[in-house]
């Protein structure tokens, strides 16, 4: 009985894993606001949420060169930009480097997104909204879900409304039907977390305890001299 509890919460935790979005937007943060980010979707939705033209003849590679120059004209360091297909459906791929979350707000590639980073006493307030611009609703499909995922720099201490928590101490996401994100309704996020990364604090932990360990041997091997000399005084 025990086993097919364990077997059947496995399940579940893979089966909520394995979550597929039409429209997905991925950030990889620093303490610092540099980061990167990840955008995955189906080409008309690019069109609806970015203005991305041309979606559809998504099989053309100037779909893949207007993303490219969608980023770039907006400061991005653009590493890598793919057509993929799933389930026979199209879905275009870029991923970027950032010097400042801060500055993406309003940019060519972000014109649905509001973003904040910014200190707060000893701690770091993300805050924002995801919303489609005013413009015409793309045709085509309105099923699915949409989502915008953290990978966050350093501990969490809280969040707003995250769709599943923190996830694996740092992860946070949101989402939406596409059909509500089309219909024009903001997806909010916002969590406040620690101004030390998590690597930053590892190191110096590490480096701590080094130093704690090397005095401990220190102070030791001189008792055991001082005692040596003491005896043969």
């Amino acid at each position: 009985m025990i086993a097919r509890l364990v077997l059947g919460l496995l399940l579940v935790g893979s089966l909520n894993s394995c979550v597929v979005y039409e429209y997905e937007h991925e950030f990889w943060l620093r303490v610092d606001g540099s980061g990167s980010v990840s955008v995955t979707g189906r080409p008309s939705l690019w069109v609806a949420f970015k203005g991305l033209e041309r979606a559809e003849d998504p099989e053309d590679s100037a779909t893949r060169d207007a993303a490219r120059a969608l980023f770039e004209r907006s400061g991005l360091r653009v590493r890598r930009v793919t057509l993929t297909k799933r389930d026979g459906r199209s879905y275009l791929y870029v991923s970027a480097d950032f010097a400042d979350v801060n500055r993406l707000a309003g940019t060519p590639a972000f014109p649905d997104l509001s973003i904040g980073l910014r200190p707060e006493n000893d701690r770091l307030v993300l805050e924002g909204s995801w919303r489609k611009p005013v413009t015409p609703t793309a045709s085509g499909d309105r099923g699915g879900l949409m989502a915008v995922r953290f990978h966050l720099p350093s501990k969490v201490y809280s969040h707003k409304n995250a769709t599943r928590g923190v996830e694996r101490g740092n992860i946070a996401s949101w989402r939406q039907n596409v059909a509500e994100g089309l219909d024009g309704r903001a997806l909010d996020f916002g969590v406040t977390m620690d101004r030390r990364s998590i690597l930053g604090s590892t190191v110096t932990l590490f480096a701590t305890a080094i130093v704690l360990a090397l005095g401990l041997l220190a102070s030791v091997v001189w008792a055991v001299v001082r005692r040596g000399r003491k005896l043969n005084a």
